[in-house]
């Protein structure tokens, strides 16, 4: 069985609260919250497979970068 990676984001703009996911497919979520709710949705992502593999900051705003071994055969519409 072939595999590859997929990788995805997470962004924080943490003053305002603003979170904002990129998937694989053109999917995103967007919604508010702080430290709570960071943690919530990179535990959501680690449940679907996700691991963080970078995170950059400046100012008000951390950018994650997240990647997950996939089958070799499927799309992002399978998940």
């Amino acid at each position: 069985m072939n595999s590859k990676l997929e990788y995805a984001t997470l962004e924080w703009l943490w003053d305002v609260g603003s979170l904002r996911v990129n998937l694989p497919g053109n999917l995103e979520e967007l919604s508010n919250g702080m430290y709570p709710e960071v943690v919530a949705v990179l535990t959501k992502l680690g449940k679907e497979g996700w691991e963080v593999c970078a995170c950059v900051s400046n100012a008000n705003w951390l950018f994650w970068t997240l990647k997950r071994v996939v089958s070799g055969n499927a799309s992002p519409e399978d998940r």
